[in-house]
């Protein structure tokens, strides 16, 4: 798999309502589902369940669910060297665990679900930057 074909992938959510612990292109999706989406298109089945979470998912507990699954599933970058293709995740305020994924569309952009919103492709602006907690390539990435 390439970088372009899973921004290309990522591109084809756009639009897909958003939907709590859902992972249905076009039907319904929330960030987690978007990049499980994703990793079936590219990879296959996916690798593990993702345990039911609520909208604030981990953060009651402070664990790190998310950030612990990515570094199961995924191969931990810096967070400065992500390029399109690529997966971020976020902190949502100041020592809360990681419960927000993105993928990098291209320079300063990413594709991401959350509440109120459909997918979209939005500006990697300072207000998401300076939440980046963590960054991850796909693993058997051609690059």
């Amino acid at each position: 798999m390439t970088r372009a074909e899973i921004v290309a992938t990522a591109r084809d959510w756009l639009g897909t309502p958003y939907q709590h612990q859902a992972s249905l292109r076009g039907v319904g999706t929330d960030c987690l589902g978007l990049l499980r989406g994703v990793w079936r298109t590219h990879c296959g089945e996916e690798p593990e369940l993702a345990p039911p979470y609520t909208s604030d998912w981990a953060e009651a507990l402070g664990e790190e669910t998310l950030l612990n699954a990515a570094r199961r599933c995924l191969v931990e970058i810096p967070a400065g060297s992500a390029e399109p293709g690529d997966v971020l995740l976020f902190r949502m305020g100041t020592g809360c665990p990681a419960k927000h994924c993105a993928i990098v569309s291209g320079k300063d952009r990413i594709i991401h679900a959350y509440w109120g919103h459909a997918v979209v492709e939005t500006r990697l602006v300072p207000w998401w930057r300076r939440r980046i907690a963590a960054a991850f390539k796909f693993p058997d990435l051609e690059d």
